[in-house]
């Protein structure tokens, strides 16, 4: 009898806690929210040649499609949207839902303030739609494909933009369908 009151107790307060979590909508195609004003920055800033866009299909589902090549030293495609307007005070994690192709993409954020991204890797499934998880405290630091252990946490307050990013010498096309982002507080 005690164990089932510990579990109604925890039961409880993880539905309690879910309850209370702030959900807040930064892509959503089917509510035509973070759909436009999204910037591609490919590795042809640095000579390299690989190529990328971003989207909405017909089935109201944001699309990053593109090559990814290692020719001239290139080898990322990326599309950046500005978030700079919205409230993440409190931010604990993202959560997407996509369909991807195998590959490993990642989710970075920047600050206005700050020559590095915050980065946190995900593995899509090839043709299978699946919702992944990324809490603030994985994002890394990075620069230019090089990780920092010295710098400073990310500052909530002063994310301006998300993007999504491939690299990691995964040459060749590639395909992400994106139902939702969501920041969880």
């Amino acid at each position: 009898m005690q164990k089932q009151k510990q579990l109604l107790l925890i039961s409880f307060f993880f539905i309690f806690s879910y309850m209370n979590a702030q959900v807040i909508d930064l892509v959503d195609p089917s509510k035509s929210v973070g759909i436009n004003d999204w910037n591609i920055v490919n590795d042809d800033v640095m000579g390299g040649i690989s190529n990328s866009e971003i989207g909405v299909n017909d089935d109201k589902k944001l699309v990053f499609r593109g090559n990814l090549s290692l020719e001239n030293n290139g080898g990322f495609a990326s599309s950046r949207l500005d978030i700079s307007e919205k409230n993440l005070a409190g931010l604990k994690s993202f959560q997407i839902k996509l369909k991807g192709d195998g590959n490993t993409y990642k989710l970075r954020l920047r600050q206005n303030n700050r020559r590095v991204s915050y980065s946190c890797d995900f593995i899509s499934k090839k043709n299978k739609w699946m919702e992944v998880n990324l809490p603030l405290n994985d994002f890394k630091p990075t620069w230019r494909g090089y990780y920092y252990s010295d710098y400073p946490d990310i500052d909530i307050d002063k994310i301006s933009s998300l993007s999504l990013h491939i690299s990691d010498k995964q040459e060749g096309r590639f395909i992400l369908e994106i139902e939702y982002i969501k920041a969880i507080n």
